[in-house]
């Protein structure tokens, strides 16, 4: 019988630790450079199509920032994270804030992500709301803040976030929703699409319905109000 002593415990955990730092910082420093091809996120939808029998539909088209029109950039920013320049990948008072709603309401653990952490989960991690989750969240997000800066993060996010049901990134949002390029997105179209981002699966950018006009009309005035991306 084989007797595993704490020694040995600590040394695997040691070594997994180790594989772990080298493969994770590698793999970000990879992916500033290198597009993300696909994330956890698309292929489970992939997966939970196939399941339920329904057709499997994943658009998703990777195109350089350059390409993006800033009326989307800008859009994303003052709805979804507009110290998005100014923090670390962290908005401390967003979480203080979520912090003491989670204790208060007696919720499940609910955080508000800023778009550097939006774009860690979907690139490296796996849906879900938990304290583990949550801390490897905080870990590559804190590296991505190292390696890639800002634009780097708004592209991947960009490139890579769910804009409706089998639809990812800003390319094919935007063909999907108004069948042209991203590049030549309009203000209010722009802000049409950041509008959805709240449950991309429920909302629909074109034609949008009455939640989602209002919305369209408070990012458009935010937009207006900060004109600048900040990077």
């Amino acid at each position: 019988m084989i007797s595993i002593t704490r020694k040995t415990i600590f040394h695997i955990l040691k070594i997994a630790s180790i594989w772990f730092l080298g493969i994770s910082v590698f793999s970000v420093i990879l992916f500033r450079w290198v597009p993300v091809p696909v994330t956890p996120l698309m292929l489970i939808r992939c997966v939970e199509q196939k399941l339920s029998g329904e057709p499997v539909v994943m658009k998703h088209k990777w195109v350089p920032i350059e390409k993006m029109s800033k009326n989307l950039q800008l859009a994303v920013i003052c709805s979804e994270d507009q110290k998005f320049a100014e923090h670390f990948g962290f908005d401390l008072n967003q979480v203080k804030a979520a912090v003491e709603s989670n204790v208060e309401h007696n919720r499940k653990l609910r955080g508000a992500s800023t778009i550097s952490q939006q774009t860690a989960k979907n690139v490296f991690l796996w849906p879900g709301r938990s304290f583990i989750r949550k801390g490897f969240e905080l870990y590559f997000t804190g590296l991505i803040e190292i390696f890639w800066g800002k634009e780097r993060i708004m592209e991947v996010y960009l490139n890579s976030i769910e804009m409706g049901d089998g639809v990812y990134g800003a390319e094919a949002a935007t063909r999907c929703w108004y069948h042209k390029s991203c590049r030549r997105l309009t203000k209010v179209q722009a802000a049409s699409i950041a509008a959805i981002l709240p449950n991309p699966r429920k909302f629909k950018a074109n034609p949008a319905g009455s939640y989602v006009r209002r919305r369209i009309g408070w990012i458009t005035n935010q937009m207006n109000h900060y004109k600048d991306l900040g990077y």
